[in-house]
Formats: C-alpha cells, structure tokens, sequence
C-alpha cells in the first residue's frame, strides 16, 4: 500500500518544471567540471599526446543549454586550457608535432562550435515556424457540423440556446465579414416602381 501512496508523488517530481530548471542550471557546472577533468588529464600526459580533441565534447554538450551564447563561452574555455596545455603539460615528443596536435584540436573545437551554431540557429527558426503556425491555428476559426436554422426568418441558434441573425452567427464563428446589398429579385419586389422606370426608360 505504502509504494502504492508514493507513485503518484514521483511521478509528480518528475513532471515537475522545478527539477527540469535545476536540470538546466546544473549542465553548465557539469560542463565547466568535464572541461576541468580533460585538464587535467592533459596536465598528467606528455605534449605528444593529443589530448585537445576531448574539448569538443564539451562543445557539443553546450549545445543543450538554451542560449547560443554557450557555445561560444565553452569554445574559447576550451581553447584556452587546450592553449594552457601546450605550456603546463610534462614534455615529450617533437616539437613540431605538438604544435600540430594542437592546433588540429583549435580546428576541431571551433568547427564544432560553427557547426553547433549553425544547428542552434537551424532550431530556434524552426521552433519560431511552428509557434507562428500554432498562433496561426489558434485564429482560424472554421464552421462545422449541423446548424439549427430557423425555416422562417432564417436566424441560427447557438450552442446557449440563442437566436441570431445568420449575419452575427457567421461573424461569431468565422474570419468572414459582411457586406450588405439588394439582389436583383429582392430589389424589384421592394422598389417596383423604380424598375418599372427602368424598363421604360431602357
């Protein structure tokens, strides 16, 4: 009985927005934290090692944060300690190569970061697309089903009970506007004797 009691409420944690905020302000400290432990890891190895090209997994991590500005802030830290690297790490291997290694992980770093931007731009128009569209949507307003007309006066009842005019009904329930005129037929029935000029004179 007692586990039963205690889903609902963790499911509830779950679904909560709180712990989704403290989710997305924890990821940046995991990342500063994983950018530290691949300093370190290149502080402990020789320079002929090529360990920069881990830097680009925290690139890629920043790409979750909701701001793009992420990408680039993780990209140069990660430059930086790829640079510091070059001067703090135990020496080993030729010179020339080193300097290769280090410079093939700036490349690597900031194409991700280029192409992590690109992605990050990709997303947010197509987000903006389908919230327009949403907007859009929610505007459109579209008549269905079965309307109560009366046969005599030719008013619509709506969903309260309430007769209208098939006018303010339309109106209510549509983007569509009226514009009001006399028909030929209705015309010659309420104007007679215009039409009867009319046909003398033409």
């Amino acid at each position: 009985m007692l586990d039963k009691d205690k889903r609902p409420h963790a499911n509830l944690m779950m679904d909560n927005p709180a712990n989704e905020n403290v989710g997305k302000k924890s990821l940046p400290v995991f990342i500063c934290l994983l950018a530290l432990l691949f300093f370190s890891v290149d502080l402990i190895t020789e320079l002929g090692v090529a360990d920069g090209v881990l830097y680009v997994s925290v690139v890629l991590l920043s790409m979750s944060l909701p701001q793009r500005r992420y990408i680039i802030i993780f990209a140069g830290m990660s430059s930086l300690l790829t640079v510091l690297g070059f001067f703090l790490s135990p020496p080993g291997g030729e010179l020339w190569k080193v300097i290769a290694n280090r410079l093939l992980s700036l490349y690597a770093i900031w194409v991700t970061a280029i192409l992590s931007l690109q992605r990050k731009k990709a997303e947010g128009e197509r987000e903006k697309v389908i919230d327009d569209l949403r907007e859009a949507n929610s505007k459109i307003k579209i008549l269905s089903g079965l309307l109560p007309i009366c046969a005599s006066c030719k008013k619509i009842r709506d969903d309260k009970g309430y007769w209208n005019r098939i006018e303010t009904y339309i109106h209510d329930h549509s983007e569509a506007e009226f514009s009001h005129g006399i028909c030929p037929d209705c015309a010659k029935k309420l104007y007679p004797e215009y039409y009867k000029e009319k046909e003398k004179t033409g």
